[in-house]
């Protein structure tokens, strides 16, 4: 059942992105720790949504996808990771320093196992986050943040570790 959802969802999400391809909207690098000491090295770019919602009269609910890629490391092994992620982000209208809040949950694919302790029984991997930072710059081009991201098989298949990332995010908006 959960594959077919996963399956399903994965599809849509596919089908939907050929429309928001025309322009990337920004580029981001993310550095993570993991809880077993693994390393992260992540690259992104984004694609906004062209609409936003009010949430009172100073904040809106808006979003964007994610294509990224990355690598994981640690003494023993690495893995490569492929993802494809919508982003809700729930951000306050300023013209300087624009806070905000962002959830996730995403499509990754590992090409490896990432060590012997943690053994991944499947490549395909979900990955939710929660995140927050704050938007700067001129415009509001640049964007610091943090995020705490969990990634696994959502029970698709044993064993299932998952494995958790503590994350620094530098994003640079093109808009």
């Amino acid at each position: 059942m959960i594959r077919k959802i996963a399956v399903a969802a994965g599809a849509c999400a596919v089908i939907s992105l050929p429309a928001a391809a025309q322009a990337v909207d920004g580029a981001s690098v993310e550095l993570g720790r993991g809880d077993d000491r693994t390393n992260l090295l992540r690259f992104a770019v984004q694609w906004n949504w062209r609409s936003a919602w009010p949430a009172g009269r100073q904040w809106r609910l808006g979003g964007y996808w994610e294509l990224s890629a990355g690598a994981w490391g640690n003494h023993d092994k690495s893995s490569a990771d492929f993802a494809l992620t919508p982003v809700f982000r729930l951000e306050r209208h300023a013209d300087a320093h624009s806070p905000y809040l962002e959830a996730a949950i995403g499509f990754h694919i590992l090409s490896r196992h990432i060590s012997r302790e943690r053994l991944f029984s499947t490549n395909f991997q979900f990955g939710d986050h929660l995140g927050l930072g704050v938007r700067f710059g001129a415009g509001g081009r640049y964007d610091l943040g943090l995020r705490l991201q969990h990634i696994s098989n959502g029970g698709i298949r044993e064993p299932n570790p998952g494995i958790d990332f503590l994350m620094l995010r530098l994003q640079h908006h093109f808009e």
